[in-house]
């Protein structure tokens, strides 16, 4: 089982690059990085973690930019966003930043996504929040035609566009695995219909055993094969025997959540956690 890190890379927090470089050293898989784009002051969306919510999430770094420092940093750390909110994102921009992250950094990234909670964030993107999914489909389809076809074109509900060159195109073959976060029966349909694998959060319910199960039965259902798809854990919990129980149900990766702290706090973590990855 890979077992990575993700963080609110921030202003105040651990510099990226150092922190890819210590996260290699130790024999860590990967390094994720959430994305909001801003906060409106108005908090009308209640945060899903209950409470007020954390500083970080109005201080996070552009992932695409953060893992751009983090891959000149490194040389096989694999470089993910976790998650990247793929409604609130144009999908041409996105696929040319995609693509050049994943040529210049040797085929290392990961490609995160999802539609996010805060309704007033994405409404100033211009997104309806009950269309957020829908439009993240058409999205990921529109990227995926950018990135394999020579001339792409797209002509969606909400994504339209006439037949255009766009490179470079991804070094993997035929694009960056996309995962998809979320835990719902919806969430499984859409990853078996148009994404690589499944990034589900780790509840204090979750039950590794019968998630693999609702996976294996939505891939069933759409005839997907469940090798074809991956599965990551998100905010795995440091603890050797669970992430053993993850592994012998099937799930080939998990992210240790880390503190958008300072250097000498993160660090130390690191080493504490590095048993795991051994």
């Amino acid at each position: 089982m890979d077992i990575g890190v993700f963080i609110f890379a921030t202003d105040y927090s651990i510099q990226i690059d150092e922190l890819a470089r210590a996260l290699e050293d130790r024999g860590y898989a990967s390094l994720f990085l959430p994305e909001h784009t801003h906060i409106p002051v108005s908090r009308k969306s209640p945060w899903p973690g209950g409470g007020e919510l954390p500083k970080e999430y109005a201080h996070t770094h552009d992932p695409f930019v953060a893992l751009s420092f983090a891959a000149a940093a490194t040389t096989k750390l694999k470089l993910g966003t976790g998650i990247a909110l793929l409604p609130q994102r144009e999908p041409i921009v996105t696929a040319k930043a995609a693509a050049s992250l994943d040529m210049l950094s040797n085929g290392r990234f990961i490609f995160g996504i999802g539609g996010g909670w805060n309704v007033e964030e994405m409404e100033n993107h211009g997104t309806t929040y009950k269309e957020r999914f829908a439009l993240m489909r058409e999205n990921v389809l529109a990227m995926k035609a950018l990135w394999t076809e020579d001339e792409a074109e797209f002509n969606g509900d909400m994504v339209k566009f006439e037949k255009s060159w766009s490179w470079p195109k991804p070094l993997q073959k035929p694009h960056p695995p996309i995962i998809l976060g979320g835990e719902t029966k919806y969430t499984l349909r859409r990853v078996v219909e148009f994404c690589d694998g499944w990034l589900p959060r780790v509840t204090p319910d979750f039950d590794p055993t019968e998630s693999m199960a609702r996976l294996r039965e939505a891939a069933d259902e759409a005839g997907r094969d469940m090798s074809d798809l991956s599965v990551t854990v998100f905010r795995a919990p440091p603890d050797a025997q669970k992430l053993e129980s993850f592994a012998q149900a099937g799930i080939s990766g998990g992210l240790l959540q880390l503190p958008s702290a300072d250097r000498d706090t993160v660090l130390r973590l690191l080493d504490e956690y590095a048993p795991l990855v051994s």
